[in-house]
């Protein structure tokens, strides 16, 4: 079990080695020039020679690179052209923001994909199984953004009952911070939910067909009975792993439902860099994502031998 957790760190870490590489230098060969953005064309090429000098960006590329790398296990990852204010600082303002509306939208998830799927599995095959599945499939082929739309005119505009957008801060209470992240929490779970109700239906009925569960069946036990002791957790394997990728979904692309609802998060920062072309800031925001990403699968691997005794062995 060392053996592996190990080797799986060190996966990891090599993974976020390249992937920082694949992101700064994708950047450097971006047409363009981010001191004249920042300045506009009608600037002077000598204003211009002066931003680029005090922004770094006269020196060897690769020079540029290890002292970002280097930067970023401080947690620094530069200073934004545009706001004028560490890119960390702003991370961790609009972290605040994205973290809690992915923890949130995977909870609604999780809480509505388990039984659903659940409950179509044990009636496989049945009408009730038939209406889920196709409930689930117009929930994976509605765009969330359309979903969220929705969620506004029903709730905010109609019923009155939700803010149709911004974000009042937790300074104000945790309460109106909550219920400004509840509908854009719903329509980034929905989607997710169809797809992770279906993936629990398909692996519970795997399961079901494995000898154990036969024998078990034969000395007396329901197939309800069967398919939440034994089935249900050997099921979680495939499951965890969609819950995993779901969470980096969630905490990444966000982009779309954090414009819809005007949210000061992670998406709508990095969609403004990008307008802005605030380069240090994209960067920055992308590798913390990326190493999210990395250390939510790792979290995911890590869980596999807990769901699943054979998977602690050393071999």
């Amino acid at each position: 079990m060392t053996r592996y957790v190990l080797k799986r760190i060190a996966v990891g870490c090599l993974t976020l080695l390249i992937a920082s590489a694949a992101i700064f230098f994708v950047m450097e060969i971006l047409p363009g020039d981010p001191a004249r953005v920042m300045l506009g064309v009608t600037a002077s090429e000598e204003t211009v020679a002066v931003l680029r000098e005090q922004m770094g960006l006269n020196q060897p590329v690769l020079l540029r690179y290890l002292d970002w790398l280097t930067g970023l296990f401080r947690f620094d990852f530069g200073r934004s052209y545009t706001y004028n204010v560490p890119v960390s600082e702003l991370i961790v303002e609009r972290g605040v923001v994205s973290l809690p509306l992915a923890l949130i939208a995977l909870f609604l998830s999780t809480a509505i994909a388990l039984p659903v799927g659940l409950f179509a599995a044990s009636r496989r095959g049945k009408t009730a199984d038939t209406l889920t599945m196709g409930v689930a499939q117009i929930g994976i082929a509605i765009p969330n953004f359309w979903f969220a739309l929705l969620l506004v005119y029903l709730f905010a505009v109609w019923l009155r009952l939700l803010p149709a957008g911004g974000f009042p801060g937790w300074s104000g209470g945790i309460w109106p911070g909550i219920k400004a992240l509840i509908m854009p929490a719903i329509a980034l779970a929905l989607p997710q939910a169809a797809i992770l109700a279906r993936v629990t239906r398909s692996a519970l009925i795997e399961v079901m067909a494995e000898d154990y569960i036969r024998t078990a069946r034969a000395k007396g036990l329901t197939h309800r009975a069967a398919m939440r002791r034994h089935a249900l957790r050997n099921a979680l394997i495939p499951v965890m792993t969609i819950l995993g990728l779901q969470f980096a979904f969630l905490l990444a692309g966000t982009i779309i439902i954090e414009n819809v609802f005007y949210l000061p998060g992670l998406g709508r920062l990095i969609y403004q860099a990008i307008t802005q072309r605030d380069l240090v800031v994209v960067e920055g925001v992308v590798i913390l994502l990326v190493a999210a990403v990395i250390f939510v699968n790792l979290v995911v691997d890590l869980s596999y031998a807990l769901i699943d005794p054979r998977l602690r062995s050393e071999r």
